[in-house]
This record gives structure tokens, C-alpha cells and sequence, in this order.
């Protein structure tokens, strides 16, 4: 029997470490829907750069690529934490699955949230979770983290290293179905790949709800789709309203567009 969700203890530490592990953020049958769902969209193309990784396949808008993905997505002990960090109204800013084969190099050192240009130290703007559908392990490409490192300044980060990371990088070692959950200003890589297997992986990152999100869903995920999925997916892809009328269209809620017969104010 699972143990139960200590929120604080979870709260405490993204607070303290900067991440926290869910070990138990997704069973055997949501592994299995993963990748069956996985299966049409991988082994079509490799990365484009040394950032996304040559030997790396990303399959980005996962949030619409099948039902599993969306109950990921809205995890209800995943809603509970980034509660504690973000403003109501918060955002699905990323959803990827990634998978890095054999061979891939180390990416660069970096944290989630540095497209906000506001001076460090600060509170992360965005939260992130990296899901294993494949076990992580020191040799297959485990994501690597600096622990604390979402507290240091702009100052810290100039001053690092690549020396000085190498001894501060820690490998997440966890098991198929766990997750870790971390500040959008943890430094962190995805690790080299090193085994004679590859390595699946969901991610998704949250954002507060007035930051430009990385993904544009509103193109990305089908109006159809869109329209069938639950008003929390919905409200994370932004089909909300930011206090006073931010996310607004032409004057009215977003949900509005969803509706069936809804026509562009500008075309009528």
C-alpha cells in the first residue's frame, strides 16, 4: 500500500532543495498507455541541436497525443504542489515526452525558467516534473541536478564552472512510474547516455499565469480536442481569464471559442 502524500514534506522540500521525488506519480497502466501512445511519434527524428540533442527525440504538445497524457498533465498530488508555488490560474507552459538514445552527450547546464529575464535570486516563475517511463539510472541519462542551486543569484551562475558543476551535478536515480518536481530556477542537464538502451521520459513545466508560455497550445492542441478535455486541462492551456482580462477574446471568456457554433467576432 502506497504511503500517503505528505504535501508539507514535498512543500519543504522544493522550498529547501529546490526539487522534490513523487515515487509513485504513475502506475503500471499509465506507463503502458504512455507507450502505446508513444509508439507513432517516436523514431521519426532526432533532435536539432546539442540542446534538444542529436541523439535525443522530443514529442512536444504531449498533452494532446492521448488521454493518459492529459490525466499526467492534471495529476491531482501535482495540482496540490504547484498550488503552493504559483498563482491561481497557472499555466502548462511545456509538455513533452523525451527519449535519448545511446550516445547522446550531456546537455549544457541550465534552468527551466531563464527566458524570464527578471534578476536572480528570485522566485521561480515557472515549476517543472520530469516523469520516468524508463527506469533513471546514473548510466542512461538521468537528469542531473545541482541541489539548492535555485537559490543562487545571477553572480552564483556567472561564476560557476563547468569544473565546479561537474562536482555539483547529482544524478536523479529513481525507478519507472516516479517523477521529480522541481523550480523553474534549478540548474540542471539531462544527462549522457551511456547504456546500450534509450531513455523514455515525460516532462511538463507550469508557469505563472502572466508569462508568455513556451508552447503555444491555443495552435498546437485542435479546437476538438481541445473542447473534449476537462475544464482543468482547459484552464491549463490558458482557456481562462487572468484577473482583470487577460486571455480575453475580442471582449469575451476564452471558453466561449470552444462552443460549438462560435465564429470569430471579426469574421461575422
Amino acid at each position: 500500500m502506497a504511503e500517503p502524500f505528505d504535501i508539507e514534506a514535498h512543500v519543504q522540500r522544493l522550498a529547501s532543495d529546490g526539487y522534490t521525488l513523487i515515487e509513485d506519480f504513475a502506475g503500471a497502466g499509465a506507463l503502458a498507455a504512455a507507450r502505446a501512445a508513444l509508439v507513432p511519434h517516436l523514431g521519426a527524428h532526432h533532435g536539432r541541436n546539442a540542446f534538444e540533442g542529436f541523439a535525443t527525440e522530443r514529442v512536444y504538445t504531449l498533452v494532446a497525443r492521448g488521454k493518459v497524457f492529459e490525466d499526467l498533465t492534471a495529476e491531482p498530488r501535482l495540482l496540490a504542489l504547484l498550488d503552493r508555488f504559483l498563482l491561481p490560474g497557472y499555466l502548462l507552459t511545456a509538455s513533452q515526452a523525451i527519449c535519448i538514445h545511446p550516445g547522446e552527450a550531456a546537455q549544457a547546464v541550465h534552468f527551466d525558467d531563464g527566458f524570464y529575464r527578471q534578476p536572480r535570486p528570485r522566485p521561480a516563475v515557472s515549476l517543472s516534473l520530469i516523469g520516468a517511463i524508463d527506469a533513471f539510472t546514473d548510466a542512461n541519462g538521468a537528469t542531473d541536478i545541482i541541489p539548492g542551486s535555485h537559490l543562487w543569484s545571477d553572480a552564483d551562475i556567472a561564476a560557476l564552472s563547468p569544473q565546479k558543476a561537474e562536482s555539483l551535478l547529482r544524478p536523479v536515480v529513481m525507478p519507472a512510474g516516479a517523477a521529480i518536481v522541481f523550480q523553474g530556477t534549478l540548474l540542471h542537464r539531462g544527462g549522457a547516455n551511456r547504456s546500450n538502451a534509450p531513455r523514455l521520459a515525460f516532462t511538463n513545466q507550469y508557469c505563472q499565469p502572466w508569462a508568455r508560455t513556451q508552447e503555444n497550445f491555443y495552435l498546437g492542441v485542435p479546437r476538438a480536442r481541445a473542447r473534449a478535455m476537462s475544464p482543468r486541462l482547459q484552464d491549463l492551456l490558458g482557456y481562462n481569464i487572468w484577473p482583470p482580462f487577460m486571455g480575453q477574446v475580442t471582449g469575451s471568456h476564452p471558453l466561449k471559442s470552444l462552443e460549438d457554433d462560435w465564429v470569430a467576432p471579426v469574421e461575422r
